[in-house]
């Protein structure tokens, strides 16, 4: 025969009724007297429609500060939202509507709808992992860029100082993800800064014709590229960066930007995709698109477009254009995004809190 404990009992009892409870959420912020006013009218009801309450201080975060801060107080119960004025006739309306809401969902949910409700109230590791990149994503891609173009960098380094097994392990690392021609690429260490080719027409420096010994003199637009992307330099000509100018430019281009991004407190607006487009995308699709087609050898388009090879300048010039614009019209959205998220994070936090 089972015995009856009526402490399990009433344990059971309280915790079935917290589990029951809706949560309010009142978006407030120090000295706000129409908040107060509020939260008065909410004890007030408490009997007569049970719930949580869980406060959140908008001076917590920037961009809850600059969606709320004209219209706080803001109630959220359940899926409606008041915002200020609030009256207790409203109150008695919403909180009725979404108690009556959430026992008809209870009632007819399944174990899936148990389980998000439960979900919804406990604070997982995840959950605060994830609530933490949202907070620090963007020193995570400044670092990330900046490690990606200095690693780039530090190859010629290695090679300068005679440590050529780590020089070369970051060349193999990078060549899935650029053409490393060393007559597109900057140099380190050596008798000039870039070694382009004679095709490019820049006067007064060494080609990389010359110093490669790599291109058919009768024909100097010979190049053997698949050697050209292997020749890494020697102690006279230097040594040349992981990275082609116009990768490094591209990625410098967007570390410009996520520093300024990051000085301005994140504020600033989306680039216009048409000014993305016209600035962004155009320069570096005319330069390097122009120079590819122009190099396929075809008789009928040498008519219209001869032979070319952009300079360094072109290259960096419009690498950097397309990464500072391309970070401008793609980092305020994502900040946006996780402005979002990390909203729903701190009303988790605070709801795990007040349990």
């Amino acid at each position: 025969m089972m015995s009856f404990e009526p402490g399990k009992a009433l344990s059971s009892a309280v915790k079935f009724m917290e589990r029951a409870l809706i949560t309010v959420t009142l978006y407030t912020r120090k000295n706000c007297g129409l908040c107060e006013e509020v939260k008065t009218e909410l004890a007030q009801l408490q009997d007569e429609y049970p719930h949580r309450l869980v406060e959140l201080d908008i001076e917590s975060d920037r961009a809850l500060y600059e969606k709320f801060f004209t219209l706080i107080p803001v109630l959220e119960i359940g899926p409606y939202t008041l915002t200020a004025p609030i009256d207790r006739r409203q109150l008695r309306v919403t909180l009725g509507a979404a108690i009556d809401r959430r026992a008809q969902l209870d009632r007819i949910g399944d174990s899936k709808h148990l389980e998000r409700v439960r979900r919804g109230e406990r604070l997982s590791t995840a959950d605060r992992l994830s609530h933490w990149l949202t907070q620090h994503y963007l020193f995570l891609l400044n670092a990330f860029m900046t490690f990606y173009v200095g690693m780039a960098f530090l190859a010629p380094v290695f090679m300068a100082i005679g440590a050529q097994g780590p020089a070369r392990l970051i060349y193999r690392l990078y060549s899935p993800f650029c053409h490393q021609f060393a007559f597109r690429s900057f140099f380190l260490f050596g008798e000039q800064f870039y070694y382009p080719l004679e095709a490019a027409g820049l006067a007064g420096i060494k080609s990389f014709d010359e110093i490669s010994g790599l291109t058919d003199l009768n024909n100097p637009r010979s190049v053997d590229r698949l050697r050209a992307r292997e020749f890494i330099g020697d102690k006279t000509a230097g040594y040349k960066v992981a990275l082609c100018e116009r990768d490094v430019a591209i990625y410098s281009g967007m570390l410009i930007f996520g520093l300024l991004f990051a000085l301005t407190g994140r504020r600033l607006r989306p680039l216009n995709w048409l000014v993305w487009l016209f600035f962004g995308l155009g320069p570096i699709a005319l330069d390097g698109g122009s120079q590819l087609i122009s190099q396929f050898g075809v008789s009928w388009l040498a008519e219209g477009l001869p032979y070319r090879e952009s300079t360094p300048l072109l290259r960096v010039l419009t690498g950097l254009l397309f990464g500072m614009t391309t970070a401008w019209f793609a980092y305020p959205y994502l900040e946006e995004s996780m402005a979002e998220s990390r909203q729903f994070f701190l009303k988790k936090i605070a709801i795990a809190g007040s349990k």
